[in-house]
């Protein structure tokens, strides 16, 4: 990994497992390469220009462009123009999205959201509370005092939280245009929500939304930059992960919940997606585990 000098890490004193990570970048050389971490990831690039491969997808992105990542998605930078920025990488025993949803309601917004771009554009007036926020992370990760753990996860909350909430807003925004094809890919995105764990085919969904296939393919690369069997991937690999994490599930039990009643082939559908096995996302992501017990050290 890229070491860099203002770097500030958490690290679980137990076992010296990474929690947390705040850091700020005036290269690319963090992210010029396929990137799969085992944590979240929170990219703020307030300078520079350039192409964001994620998942099954590219898109362009630009200064004040956030771009958020989970545990095992796979992504990468490839810059036109300097970047620069600022980076914060959590690991689910530090904060899980799925354990916290309620709170943050980021789950499907700003993370694991199939359905637009894994980034929103930073508006001026959100700037300058990410910026606060993030000044307040990195003093606190200087500042060894009691309750500091408390303390990082609420502001990681509220940043979360702020962001989610331009995001939805943004996404409200565009969905306002009311087109016949805006009609069929929100009645698609309802589909796939309510069908995912029992129809694993894009004809399947063509025939529920009453158009051809040959036309619903078209409408959905045009509009989500992925295929409709992409889309089905991911929201299937997406529960998996969740049942992963927060439950104590066989992976064969998780496979017949998800509508595969092989095992064998649901893990090698999971590797594909995910390019690492269940149980080894479960191994390294981990299970539900409790929170750090006393004192996290500040490298």
């Amino acid at each position: 990994m890229t070491d860099f000098k203002d770097a500030l890490t958490l690290i679980d004193p137990a076992n010296g497992h990474f929690l947390f990570r705040w850091f700020t970048f005036d290269d690319n050389s963090h992210f010029n390469y396929l990137r799969r971490n085992n944590y979240y990831s929170v990219i703020w690039l307030k300078q520079g220009a350039g192409k964001l491969r994620a998942d099954f997808s590219e898109y362009d992105f630009a200064a004040n462009d956030l771009l958020a990542f989970t545990p095992y998605q796979p992504f990468m930078l490839t810059e036109t123009q300097p970047v620069s920025g600022v980076c914060i990488e959590f690991h689910p025993d530090f904060f899980c999205i799925h354990k916290h949803d309620k709170e943050v309601s980021c789950s499907g917004v700003l993370f694991n959201n199939i359905y637009h771009p894994p980034f929103v554009k930073i508006d001026a007036n959100t700037a300058i509370t990410l910026d606060m926020l993030l000044g307040q992370i990195k003093a606190e990760m200087q500042n060894e005092a009691m309750a500091q753990y408390e303390i990082l996860i609420s502001y990681l909350k509220i940043f979360l939280i702020t962001a989610s909430r331009l995001k939805a807003q943004q996404q409200e925004l565009e969905s306002q245009d009311t087109d016949t094809k805006n009609f069929i890919l929100q009645n698609l995105k309802e589909s796939i929500e309510l069908n995912f764990k029992t129809k694993h085919s894009a004809s399947d969904y063509a025939d529920m939304l009453n158009i051809s296939a040959k036309a619903l393919a078209r409408i959905t690369k045009t509009h989500f930059n992925k295929t409709v069997s992409n889309l089905i991937a991911e929201r299937i690999v997406i529960e998996a992960k969740r049942e992963l994490y927060l439950t104590n599930r066989t992976i064969k039990e998780i496979a017949y919940r998800l509508g595969y009643e092989d095992e064998y082939y649901f893990s090698r559908f999971f590797k594909t997606n995910a390019d690492v096995s269940p149980q080894m996302y479960r191994d390294t992501v981990g299970f539900a585990k409790a929170v750090v017990n006393g004192k996290i050290m500040v490298n």
